[in-house]
């Protein structure tokens, strides 16, 4: 028979089972790789760790970082932050209540990832975000408002200070932040907060920059910077993750009641 190679083998059937076995090594090898982060594993019915199948946790791998350092994974760690809330049932996975103020317990909508306390770099080391009283090659076009001394308002219609600078991407030419002074109303007079692009709405008719995340005397507790002119990855999700839980827990009517 044409093709037949040694008795009822032919090409074919070959080329299949090759196939097979590629195929069960591929799934293999994605199942280890989709395990370098998450693991080890917290059972919340026993209270432990649960490291899971060593045959499908990969060996540890080195990743250089781009400007300097290593990163390794997998590493064996864990989010060991303690939750600020308490569960609504006792069955696993039941949903989390926040206990004490619900703006800085740092769960459900205001939760965020513990990334490295360093700001995000061009490719020349720079920091990439930064105000324009550092980046002062930038500038606002002329055909737009500057919104650098716009009030800035917040849900409860309060005043609580004023646009004092733009925080820029350098790197992808996106304004991030909008830099604001407080006044008594914003909670600590005198303070210097970043508003997120994403949280705010310019109104340029009125000169107003509206906030609608956060009531007024909120805008205090708004995560502080170490450095006043450069944003680190994790003061980025720290700053992003309160005004995220001001869309929630920012007034009580904006939870659902607990029928």
């Amino acid at each position: 028979m044409k093709g037949e190679i040694i008795g009822n083998f032919d090409v074919a059937q070959v080329t299949l089972y090759v196939f097979w076995i590629f195929f069960i090594g591929l799934i293999f090898y994605l199942q280890r790789e989709t395990r370098r982060e998450g693991y080890p594993l917290f059972s919340e019915p026993s209270n432990t760790l649960k490291p899971g199948d060593p045959y499908f946790i990969p060996e540890a791998k080195v990743f250089k970082l781009p400007h300097g350092g290593e990163a390794t994974a997998p590493n064996g760690k864990w989010d060991q932050r303690p939750i600020k809330g308490e569960k609504i049932a006792v069955w696993p996975g039941a949903p989390i209540e926040p206990t004490g103020d619900p703006m800085l317990a740092e769960i459900g909508p205001g939760s965020y990832a513990e990334r490295a306390n360093v700001p995000d770099r061009m490719v020349d080391g720079s920091a990439k975000i930064v105000p324009f009283r550092v980046a002062s090659n930038f500038a606002v076009n002329v055909e737009d408002r500057d919104p650098r001394g716009f009030a800035v308002v917040g849900a409860n219609g309060v005043s609580v200070g004023t646009i004092k600078d733009i925080w820029i991407d350098r790197s992808e030419i996106l304004i991030r932040y909008l830099e604001a002074d407080l006044n008594a109303a914003g909670g600590v007079a005198g303070r210097s907060v970043l508003i997120p692009m994403t949280f705010l709405k310019i109104d340029s008719r009125r000169g107003t920059v509206n906030v609608k995340a956060l009531m007024g005397s909120q805008f205090g507790n708004v995560p502080a910077l170490a450095n006043p002119d450069q944003i680190t990855l994790l003061e980025e999700e720290k700053v992003t993750a309160y005004y995220g839980a001001g869309t929630l827990y920012a007034d009580p009517s904006r939870a659902e009641p607990m029928l």
